[in-house]
């Protein structure tokens, strides 16, 4: 069976990532067929708008809500694991192959509507239409977004510093350090979600835009449009003044001095996360962040591919397959699962600016940047 699963009905390209056993994490093959298929219906006046949802894990679900599940938990890591440590060219090519679709995705001319059911984190984001005009992000009650790369010693990438950057004030740091996963609720208030509806109804909805194509399309961004209910519980906005004062800070330092001599519960749980963070790549993030603030999403992307070819061949530290930063990240999570990563340096204290500036230099020359063809 297809890990991307296609058709075309009523004018609408419908698309569903079908790799639910692993919650529909992009594999090359997967990025290489929504390149192909998005491009297609690009140019393709038969094609008015694009609807992309992930399947569910199981089939048992009542009232056909099994078609819906994680949207996608982002990229493979385990194949990232498993390239990094065998030289496998292909790890390139997936970073190349899907910054490119994410630029695909964020400057689509058609509508894209993208059902972020469930798990929507990392490779996810990627591909749900952040920045793009026509797109409407639809989440649920099940709903769970974020940027979780600290985690795994890497960092926001998919474009991901700069939609983050435009969150408003300084949620995009606070997100992006801590992996903060967001409800739905919360993904309105950081402007990375459009509407919100119950999950129960997305089997109908989907259906809907098969029957009535444009028609359909454009009462469901009259709805975006009109306005979702105030985000009651969002947990940002509850902890918005404290994230603005701790994030605007200028230096990963101080925000965890902040922290951790503010006496409040929040302030102390915030602390504890980034103290478990790779205290390298909060450094590296921080920059990314108020970098993407002044750059173009093509630019930003071309400079999160020269990041991401850092993380694994840092050489300015002399590190590379297993002692990178990233691969001992995704060792720790998802490959031992001890959940202990070897941080090098271990604090937040001992990383040097001559550790985290050479990320940003770009190991090509402009002529010859895998992403040179962006626009």
């Amino acid at each position: 069976m297809s890990e991307v699963v296609t058709e075309v009905r009523g004018g609408v390209g419908f698309i569903t990532l079908n790799r639910p056993q692993a919650l529909n994490a992009l594999s090359l093959d997967m990025v290489r067929a929504l390149t192909v298929t998005l491009l297609a219906w690009r140019d393709d006046a038969q094609v008015q708008a694009v609807a992309i949802r992930g399947q569910g894990k199981d089939p048992a679900s009542p009232a056909g809500s099994s078609a819906f599940g994680a949207f996608c938990a982002g990229g493979d890591i385990r194949f990232f694991h498993q390239a990094a440590l065998a030289g496998d060219p292909r790890l390139e090519d997936f970073f190349t192959e899907e910054y490119s679709l994410n630029y695909l995705v964020h400057g689509y001319p058609k509508p894209y509507i993208a059902f972020l059911d469930g798990i929507c984190m990392g490779g996810g984001m990627g591909i749900a239409g952040h920045g793009q005009t026509g797109a409407l992000r639809i989440v649920t009650e099940r709903s769970k977004l974020a940027m979780p790369e600290t985690h795994i010693g890497l960092f926001p990438d998919v474009g991901g510093g700069w939609f983050l950057a435009r969150c408003p004030g300084h949620l995009g740091e606070y997100l992006a350090l801590t992996g903060q996963v967001m409800g739905s609720d919360d993904a309105l208030a950081a402007g990375l979600a459009d509407l919100r509806l119950e999950a129960q109804a997305l089997p109908a909805l989907w259906d809907d835009l098969a029957a009535h194509g444009m028609a359909a399309v454009t009462q469901l961004q009259a709805r975006a449009a009109a306005g979702t209910p105030a985000a009651t519980q969002s947990e940002l906005v509850a902890a918005r003044s404290r994230i603005d004062a701790a994030f605007a800070l200028p230096t990963v330092p101080a925000i965890i001095a902040a922290l951790e001599a503010d006496a409040s519960a929040w302030a102390a749980q915030t602390a504890a996360v980034l103290r478990r963070r790779s205290p390298l790549m909060l450094h590296v993030v921080l920059e990314q962040v108020r970098r993407a603030r002044h750059l173009g999403l093509a630019d930003a992307l071309r400079l999160e591919r020269g990041m991401v070819r850092h993380c694994f061949h840092t050489r300015h530290l002399g590190r590379s397959g297993a002692a990178s930063e990233t691969v001992e990240g995704i060792r720790a999570l998802a490959v031992d699962k001890d959940h202990a990563p070897r941080w090098t340096p271990p604090r937040i204290e001992d990383v040097t600016p001559a550790m985290v500036g050479p990320f940003f230099d770009s190991p090509w020359p402009a002529q010859a940047h895998p992403l040179r063809s962006l626009d």
